[in-house]
């Protein structure tokens, strides 16, 4: 019996010396942010407090943990906040249709449900787009350079719709034959040789 209150013991005086470092390393925090105002200390060194809790306490989910202590080993209120951020972002994945553009976005950002989320919004976003766009020739151009990228297909077509339009109010003269010369299926290098060649 006299074991089992000593086992009990040690582990609660292990609890209390965890705390109390976790507390002590939320005041040095603290301190380091503000050195010279103790009202900005107290109030950074309590959100910090309350943020060690909830990543020891409420921070369940191992995957968004994970990314959290990785990213700011050294800042529990930054833990706290990027956890939260993961994990929404996580349960947000979790729900998308889209499984093409999931597959982009798992395959850029493996490691990171946040980034993951905003590459699927952007490229989801950008199909949408492409699926509307009515030039087929600058299309053609934008699916060749980037066949499984809808957002750099987006960009490429907007550029390229642009170079094209400009290209098409100069007039016929030789700077613009020999831009549409050098580069026959690219408008946005058209455009460039051609500014190039009228200075």
């Amino acid at each position: 019996m006299k074991h089992i209150h000593t086992a009990l013991f040690a582990l609660a005086l292990a609890g209390a010396t965890v705390a109390t470092g976790s507390e002590a390393k939320c005041r040095q925090i603290a301190q380091s942010e503000y050195p010279g105002d103790a009202r900005m200390e107290e109030f950074v060194y309590n959100n910090q407090v309350a943020a060690c809790r909830y990543m020891t306490t409420t921070a369940t989910d191992k995957d968004a943990r994970a990314i959290a202590l990785r990213e700011y080993p050294e800042d529990f209120s930054m833990q706290k906040f990027t956890y939260d951020k993961q994990l929404s972002a996580k349960r947000y994945m979790a729900q998308v249709t889209d499984r093409e553009v999931l597959g982009l976005a798992l395959t850029e950002y493996p490691d990171d449900f946040s980034m993951q989320k905003f590459t699927y919004d952007k490229q989801v976003a950008a199909k949408a787009y492409m699926m509307t766009v009515r030039d087929s020739d600058v299309r053609g151009i934008a699916l060749r350079e980037y066949p499984s990228d809808y957002s750099m297909q987006k960009f490429t077509y907007d550029k390229q719709l642009s170079a094209k339009t400009y290209m098409a109010a100069q007039p016929n003269n030789s700077a613009k034959q020999e831009a549409v010369r050098e580069y026959p299926v690219d408008y946005s290098m058209q455009k460039y040789a051609f500014d190039r060649g009228s200075r």
